[in-house]
């Protein structure tokens, strides 16, 4: 049987073939130490889990979530908590809807604003999520390069005009994913007016907002005056709770994008357990990560200081998990990146995997299963080191 065309258009997903690679290198017994995938090795808050128990034992919440956009307790949090946290108000029936997680959202406000023909702007390198959508909706991509020089964010003035009027949407990810670039209220306000003045949607993923250091705060795109004219804004209680596998998030900002995305999601999924949502509300209202982000710090150093050592130049990220290192002149990133698995049983991901201007990095994560204060992210740079690679 023939599949459908849309999916020719796009490559296979990049962490699925991570994750097959390093099934084969486990399975010929090598003692890999894996800087891939930014899935949190710790577990989730024990107060968390708690709620979870409490909540699923309540039969009200075993049936479908009929609410209108989400568990009105869980959106109820969500307005609170950007109150809270960015002085931002948002209005829980109108401005804001419950997520599977931001990738759910982020793929699927693709098929809910793009027809054939129309563009999305899309940062490059970038999460793959934005790119993959746009061409599946029968869209086209423009790519927003995100060049060291200019601190990782998107020249704006570099967008065509062509290119500008025919774009639906604009994708930014900060703190981003995968350079660790991070965006200030000035660029976003230089966003809001390019958006408006060629009638963009702006797609704001801010999944690693909290994940930070260093005593950084990363700020939220509806801050700016006027931002909720052009702006959704979608977050995911992963990264900050260490919760990936609970698969919840939210999108907040204009309410016609929340109630387009909304009006397709509601005929893709019936939303999320409900437990897991009160689980989640009580979590962005109570709990802090302190202990996971303190580790996140010593791993960050440990690798950031141990391979500039050995003659990197690396950068501290100040924000999200990743480390974002150029390879040495004569590799590839996909030939750097096959040496330290080889030859180092150290696994990252090529920087190209992440669109053409990530060619010449690699990304290395900072969630590495059964670290235990940065003994296994010691053990990579020792290992990096016995390589004996020239940096000039």
């Amino acid at each position: 049987m023939q599949r459908s065309q849309r999916l020719d258009k796009i490559p296979p997903y990049l962490f699925g073939e991570i994750a097959r690679l390093r099934a084969k290198v486990a399975a010929e017994g090598v003692d890999l130490i894996n800087l891939s995938i930014g899935d949190p090795d710790q577990p989730t808050p024990q107060p968390i889990i708690d709620k979870l128990c409490e909540a699923a034992n309540d039969p009200q919440t075993h049936r479908y979530d009929e609410s209108e956009a989400g568990w009105p307790e869980y959106l109820e949090a969500v307005a609170e908590w950007y109150d809270r946290r960015f002085g931002v108000k948002i209005d829980p029936a109108s401005e804001a809807m419950l997520l599977l997680g931001s990738k759910d959202g982020l793929a699927h406000i693709c098929w809910a604003m793009i027809d054939a023909g129309d563009v999305s702007l899309v940062p490059d390198p970038g999460y793959t999520v934005y790119k993959v959508n746009t061409l599946m909706a029968g869209g086209e991509v423009v790519s927003m390069p995100l060049l060291e020089q200019n601190g990782f964010i998107p020249d704006l003035s570099a967008i065509s005009t062509d290119a500008a009027k025919a774009a639906k949407l604009m994708f930014l990810n900060y703190p981003n994913n995968p350079t660790g670039g991070v965006a200030s209220l000035e660029f976003y306000r230089d966003v809001v007016r390019f958006a408006k003045e060629y009638d963009i949607a702006v797609v704001s993923d801010i999944a690693y907002c909290d994940v930070t250091f260093d005593g950084y705060i990363a700020p939220s795109l509806l801050q700016v005056e006027g931002a909720k004219d052009v702006v959704i804004e979608m977050h995911s209680l992963s990264k900050s709770f260490n919760m990936t596998g609970w698969r919840i998030g939210f999108a907040v900002g204009n309410p016609d994008l929340v109630t387009a995305l909304n009006k397709l999601k509601s005929n893709l999924d019936s939303r999320q357990f409900p437990a897991i949502d009160i689980a989640a509300a009580y979590a962005l209202l109570n709990v802090t990560n302190d202990e996971t982000m303190a580790l996140y710090t010593k791993r960050r150093d440990t690798l950031v200081d141990g391979l500039n050592e050995l003659g990197w130049k690396v950068n501290k990220p100040v924000a999200s998990l990743y480390v974002w290192a150029r390879v040495p002149k004569s590799y590839s990133s996909a030939e750097f990146s096959k040496l330290l698995l080889t030859e180092a049983g150290v696994l990252v991901i090529p920087g190209n995997g992440y669109g053409e201007h990530g060619e010449g990095y690699v990304r290395m994560s900072l969630t590495v299963a059964d670290d235990v204060n940065g003994d296994r992210i010691a053990e990579a740079v020792k290992r990096i080191a016995s390589l004996n690679i020239r940096w000039d």
